[in-house]
């Protein structure tokens, strides 16, 4: 059994292992190639310069959201108190990767570069994925529920609002979003509890801010 100096070296080791994953991630030296993305070998159509800066501006949210996922779930994982719970965070963190590979992938398509506010996406969601985890382990998979549910939604916006020849982002998000529901079904089945309408209201606003800026920055 652990005392709590091995318990919190144990966390000490998570803080050192959070902040390299995420130096690495946003400073990309931690690249290979993409992993194979949904898109595959499927072509566009042409789209002109207009339709193209659209679907820049909606890919490069995406890509914010997905910096913010990584850390609301490694902000989570930090302080989760169960060892199960701590272990689907970190798993959930994983899977997000492969949609922020996919993400900056499509930007380098575009030829264009994601959010330069990037940085603090990520402080500010793990600072609130840690807040998350420190209320306990049942109110930390409801913020996983509430959280994937609204991404959800903001997908189907962005799927509606996608140029019609942007075949290879509506691939990606097409996969994301069903990855997403995927994991706010595991999070309600591990014993989420509703989160109190004021908490998702604030969450609701916080994802407004960022998704009008990453648009443009």
């Amino acid at each position: 059994m652990l005392g709590p100096q091995d318990r919190d070296i144990d966390r000490l080791d998570r803080i050192i292992i959070v902040f390299d994953r995420a130096l690495r991630g946003l400073a990309r030296t931690d690249a290979g190639p993409a992993p194979e993305g949904p898109a595959g070998d499927i072509e566009d159509d042409a789209l002109n310069d207009g339709e193209r800066r659209h679907s820049v501006g909606l890919m490069r949210i995406n890509h914010a959201g997905e910096v913010a996922a990584q850390a609301l779930y490694r902000g989570q994982s930090l302080v989760a108190r169960d060892p199960q719970t701590r272990a689907a965070m970190e798993q959930a963190a994983r899977e997000e990767s492969d949609h922020l590979a996919w993400c900056r992938a499509r930007l380098e398509e575009l030829d264009a570069a994601p959010s330069l506010l990037d940085p603090l996406w990520y402080a500010g969601s793990l600072a609130i994925g840690a807040a998350a985890g420190l209320a306990g382990d049942r109110w930390s998979l409801g913020f996983v529920v509430e959280t994937e549910r609204q991404v959800v939604e903001h997908l189907d916006d962005h799927l509606a609002r996608l140029p019609d020849g942007d075949r290879r982002s509506r691939a990606v998000l097409e996969r994301m979003q069903a990855d997403e529901q995927s994991h706010a079904t595991r999070a309600h089945a591990a014993g989420g509890a509703p989160l109190p309408f004021v908490v998702r209201r604030a969450m609701r606003a916080a994802s407004k801010v960022m998704t009008r800026t990453a648009y443009r920055i």
